[in-house]
């Protein structure tokens, strides 16, 4: 048993570390195994950058995501949209309960997806469609094909604008999409729309007419969301299984209304690009060395006084996916807190990932804290917090004579000279 239990501890792991990165293991449920070949580049780019792909069934009566009290996978993968149940200890709840954990998560539905699936979505913050026939149907922006069919096959373009989720260079070709639609809950506002429908788009059987309006159309369709928890956990979130696929990678696109026939789709692209930021290869970051003390010092006191010169600096690196690298921004603000900021500051950079301020404590004393909560769109959060007491000064600290009661100085050695000058006339004046 104890041979066993070391063998083991290699796979007994947790969500991203910032001490080790490079070690990823995914578990990938598939409803059949033929998935793996049909989307073996999407399953291959994960493979070259790195990870180690653990494909099971879904319903595997020997699954599990944890093993004495330890998580065995740092993310999981549900290419299972048809799946009414997981087999072994694996449930919904499970599944939360992972994410919770600080794990990643990968989510495609398809048409007709399963109430196991939609579960997962809905506590994810995302609802689809409840009819379990319905599509998204766009007669705008579909994309062209020598049978016109019923316009499920989109040719969507309206992508999210943000480098750190879908990478610095544009994606030019359309992304095919077929599948179901999905909703963001307006009071979630950890999910992202990453890929939408057109304004023309909705959601219905394209097999029957429609008798009353759609209840998902227009741009509030998303296509792909994803979900960055409050532990930095990210989730993706797609209505499409094939938008994985090998055949959306290779086929050739040209969306209606447009001259431009693309030789590719823009999928390959565009799921390798969100899979990097879905498994922090991108986007996460790390803060380190916090600093404080007063100006002219190195050593950080116990305590400051009231006025004194503080430099505050702190380290923030974002990781590549191979390493470490400096990160630069403009928007990163320390608070000097108590009940509320008495002092908020904009650090400075030296662009190879130091930030750092300085100002004076406010005339007030008492229990403060420097407080630096970072949240940016597509960057893990990070929320730094060190308390510290201020002092008012010592009864020997204060100025011997303070510039601001000169007048009352005055005053009284006035008072006293005039009062001599009249005792000395009252006395010897005749």
């Amino acid at each position: 048993l104890a041979g066993i239990l070391i063998s083991l501890l290699p796979f007994l792991v947790s969500g991203f570390s910032e001490q080790n990165p490079t070690d990823r293991r995914l578990l990938v449920l598939l409803d059949d195994f033929s998935i793996k070949s049909s989307h073996s580049l999407f399953f291959r780019s994960l493979e070259g950058r790195g990870f180690d792909l653990d494909f099971k069934l879904a319903g595997d009566p020997k699954l599990a995501l944890q093993r004495y009290g330890k998580y065995l996978y740092d993310a999981a993968v549900l290419f299972s949209p048809t799946a009414e149940r997981f087999g072994g200890s694996i449930d919904a709840a499970a599944i939360l309960d992972f994410v919770d954990s600080g794990h990643d998560l990968i989510l495609a539905a398809d048409a007709s997806p399963s109430e196991l699936i939609r579960e997962i979505a809905v506590e994810c913050g995302v609802e689809f469609d409840e009819d379990p026939q319905a599509s998204v149907i766009d007669h705008t922006s579909y994309a062209v094909s020598e049978t016109e069919g019923d316009h499920t096959l989109i040719a969507a373009d309206d992508l999210i604008e943000s480098e750190v989720i879908l990478g610095s260079k544009k994606i030019e070709a359309p992304v095919l999409f077929k599948g179901i639609g999905h909703s963001i809950y307006p009071t979630n506002n950890l999910a992202i729309q990453v890929l939408s429908a057109s304004p023309a788009a909705y959601s219905a059987n394209p097999n029957i007419l429609l008798a009353n309006p759609p209840v998902f159309s227009g741009s509030t369709i998303s296509l792909v969301s994803v979900v960055q928890a409050r532990n930095n956990a990210r989730i993706l979130i797609s209505g499409s299984l094939s938008i994985f696929s090998n055949r959306f990678f290779r086929l050739a696109v040209q969306k209606a209304g447009s001259p431009i026939k693309y030789e590719k789709s823009g999928n390959e692209q565009f799921v390798s690009e969100l899979s990097k930021w879905v498994f922090h290869e991108r986007g996460h970051l790390k803060a380190v060395n916090v600093r404080h003390h007063k100006v002219g010092e190195i050593v950080e006191p116990s305590m400051y006084r009231i006025k004194d010169d503080v430099d505050y600096s702190v380290e923030v690196y974002e990781w590549s996916g191979s390493g470490w690298e400096p990160y630069i921004a403009d928007d990163l603000q320390v608070q000097f807190y108590m009940m509320s900021p008495y002092v908020l500051k904009t650090l400075s950079t030296d662009r190879k990932g130091l930030y750092h301020t300085s100002f004076k404590v406010p005339d007030v004393y008492g229990v403060f804290q420097f407080k630096v909560e970072y949240h940016r769109l597509g960057y893990s959060s990070f929320s730094l917090s060190n308390q510290i007491p201020v002092r008012p000064y010592r009864h020997n600290e204060y100025e011997r004579f303070i510039p601001a009661a000169y007048p009352y100085y005055t005053g009284s050695f006035s008072m006293m000279g005039g009062f001599l000058v009249f005792t000395l006339l009252y006395l010897y004046a005749k």
